[in-house]
Order: C-alpha cells, then structure tokens, then sequence
C-alpha cells in the first residue's frame, strides 16, 4: 500500500466526535445553568419552542375557581370540593382512553356508549343473574377490550377511519344497552354494597392520605436523580440536586396541604384515589416504556414509525383496546356512582365531556403529545365549571356554552403551540 493510501486510510483526529457535539441547542443554552435559575431559563425555553404542557389548563384552572368562589364562596368548601373530585372520577377514567386514541392521532366517539352499556352489563350479570360482582366487572371490561379490538381490526386491515368506525359502533352499541335494560329501561344495584359505596361514600383514611401524597414528591426526586446521572454520565446539560429538590420538596407541600384541606371535610374519596392511580400508571407507561415511546412517534408521523421498525398496527389496537376497556371501567364507576345502570348512562355529555377533558388537559388533537394527567387536568376543569354553575342555580346551558369556549381555548393554544415548535425547529 502506498504512503498516500496509508495516509488516506487514517481517520483525522480533529473530526473525531466530542461530547459538546452532542448536545442539541437546549442543552447548550442551559449547560452552564444550575439551581433554581437554571429550572426557571429551562422552563422559559421550552415556553418559547411551544412547549407549554400544563401552564394553560393550571391558569384557566385558577381563573375559573377564583371567580366562582367570588360568586359564592361555598364553591372552595371541603364539602364541595370533595363531590367534586367524587363526579370527577367517573368521566375521568373514561377520558384517560381518550388520551390513548388522540396520542396516535385517532379519535373514539362511542366511549360514551360503551361506558353505558358496561354499566348495564354489570347490573344484568350481577343483579339479574347472580353473578359475583368481581366476575360482572371483569366481564364487561373484556367486552370493552374486544370492541376495541374490533375497531382496530377495521382501521388496520380494511383502512376504515376512526371516525367513521366508532361511530358506527356508538350506535350499535346504544342499542345494546337498550336490549340488556330490557322494558323497564333500568336496574338498581343494591344499596349499602361495596361497589355503591365505592361510589358515594368510601373514603380514604387521613393518615393513608397523608402518606400517599409524599408519594409523587419522593417517586419524582428518584427518577429525577437517575436521569440526572444518566445524562452526566453522557456529558449532557442535567438539573442540579437542590432543583430537583425543591421541585420535589413544592409538589410535595401542595398535595399535602391539599390533603389536609379535604380532610377538613369529609376527605378524599377511595373513587378519585383510584383515578389518579390509573393516570399514575398511565403516565409511567407512556413516559417511561418502549410502549409509551412507540406512542409518541405513531402519533407523530406514523409513516416514520413503520419505517423505523415500530408495528403501527399493533400500537393502534392497544389504543383502541385500551381506550374502550377504560371506557367500561369508567361505566362501572358509574353505575357505582348512581347506584343504578339506566338508559341515561353514558349518554349526554359523556362522550363530548371525556373528549374534552383530554384536549383541555393538553392532549393534542393532532396525535403525538399529551400525557395521562391531561385527563385529571381536563375533567377538573369542567366539573369546576359545571359545579360552579350549580351552585349559583344558573341553566346547564350555560355550562355547555362555557365549556365549548374552553375547549375552542385549548384547541386555538393547542394549534399556536404547534406552529411555534415548528418555527422553532426550523430556526
């Protein structure tokens, strides 16, 4: 081999990759910034690229509260804020599915129908024939699993939009509900048993309360201290200790004195416990697994997310699968809730109410972005609004007018935000 070729075939030490190379613009800007100054220039980037997560829906949020507890102070009473987060829980399950199908840029207008018709099918099978109750539910969450399935089949493999497939089986499934309620049109679950408890009365110990609220703080500081060593361990911009924790340290001190607040009534109900223990899970799974990863890039150009080796299909039928089982679960609480399954159940503003939650809480209808405490976000925004008018004894047309104009809100900052990340990225 000739010297020119040797010297050829050595690779040139000064385009060898350096750390810094790594290092996207973010991370360049905030390298050097640490502490509580370094939190607050991150926050303000990811402002200014679009990324607005929750801010919107926590200032709209704090506007609503304070004028409906001007009109009547009552509205912020432990009492009233407990049925709030009791009503809260039922749509708000409904709505974490929702939260699946838009994360993959779908849409499922029969929830409403399927949380009605898993009411009914609990009150047929428990009531009617004997069934254990344990046995009723697991049964009309699997029904909800196989009409998700069905309508993933039908997107898959025959191409027949979301849309056009869900509501076909909003219908369908309305009439079932009306087939198993039969000529009386309802059936009462007995009074007193655990699962109507569950829904009107159980409530959460203060001490449990107390301890589970240091949960978020602590799981936060955890995590937060691993991502920290991982990036370091790649060179890469990382929070210092003391802002992780004061962020722990501030999230911890809010639910705790929210905890306190609400035992100064009757306290936090068992129901709002268990909804915020699927968003929990939720959350952990679409942030923190190849599942939740995969959600993200389907959602985001599905097209991209084939090519990378990720099965779209298979992505799709866990949305579906999943959105219409927590639909049934979210009838269940229903039904629990009103102690009775009837024709009224999930009918109404169900639907809209659930799809709502999910946009208002930040859930992008354009697929790709949003996380499971959307859903919480989103459904307290419109119990608040629909609890405040109650109180002052104005029409429920009211309460649909104001929450189309939060939801028209959240879709307009929804869109903005996403013309800014794009600008931005381009810049």
């Amino acid at each position: 081999m000739s010297k020119e070729m040797q010297g050829a075939a050595q690779p040139e030490p000064q385009r060898e990759p350096q750390p810094s190379a790594l290092l996207d613009r973010s991370d360049i800007r905030v390298k050097h910034a640490t502490g509580i100054g370094g939190t607050i220039a991150e926050f303000v980037e990811r402002v200014r690229s679009g990324d607005l997560g929750s801010l919107p829906v926590v200032a709209g949020l704090i506007i609503i509260w304070t004028v409906f507890t001007s009109l009547n102070p009552v509205f912020l009473s432990a009492d009233n804020l407990v049925n709030l987060l009791f009503d809260c829980s039922t749509v708000g399950v409904i709505s974490l599915g929702i939260v699946c199908v838009l994360m993959v840029g779908q849409i499922d207008l029969s929830v409403g129908s399927m949380s009605g018709f898993a009411s009914a099918l609990v009150g047929m099978l428990w009531v009617n024939h004997g069934w254990p109750v344990l046995l009723a539910i697991v049964a009309a969450i699997a029904v909800g699993a196989l009409v998700g399935a069905v309508y993933a089949l039908l997107l898959n493999r025959l191409g027949m939009p979301s849309f056009v497939a869900t509501l076909a089986g909003l219908l369908a499934i309305l009439g079932m509900q009306l087939y198993v309620l039969g000529a009386t049109g309802s059936i009462n679950l007995p009074y007193g048993s655990a699962i109507v408890n569950l829904g009107q009365l159980i409530i959460i110990p203060p001490v449990v309360s107390y301890l589970l609220a240091l949960a978020p703080g602590a799981v936060m500081l955890a995590l937060g201290l691993r991502t920290r060593e991982r990036r370091r361990a790649f060179h890469l911009s990382a929070p210092s200790v003391g802002s992780l924790l004061a962020r722990a340290l501030a999230i911890t001190v809010l639910l705790e004195a929210v905890v306190a607040y609400l035992n100064q009534g009757r306290g936090v109900p068992l129901m709002f416990g268990v909804f915020l223990g699927l968003s929990v899970a939720m959350d952990y799974a679409l942030k923190r697994t190849r599942w939740g990863r995969s959600m993200h890039a389907v959602g985001g150009n599905h097209e991209a997310a084939r090519r990378a080796g990720i099965k779209v299909g298979a992505i799709y039928t866990s949305a579906f699968v999943l959105c219409a089982s927590l639909a049934a679960l979210g009838g269940v609480l229903t039904a629990a809730r009103l102690a009775s399954a009837s024709q009224q159940a999930g009918s109404g503003d169900v639907n809209l109410n659930a799809i709502a939650a999910a946009v208002i809480g930040g859930t992008s209808l354009f697929g790709g972005r949003g996380s499971a405490y959307s859903a919480v976000l989103g459904i307290i925004v419109i119990q608040s609004i629909a609890s405040g008018l109650t109180l002052l004894n104005l029409s429920s047309s009211l309460r649909f007018m104001i929450t189309g104009a939060v939801l028209a809100i959240a879709v307009i900052v929804d869109s903005l935000a996403r013309q800014s990340r794009v600008s931005h990225g381009r810049a």
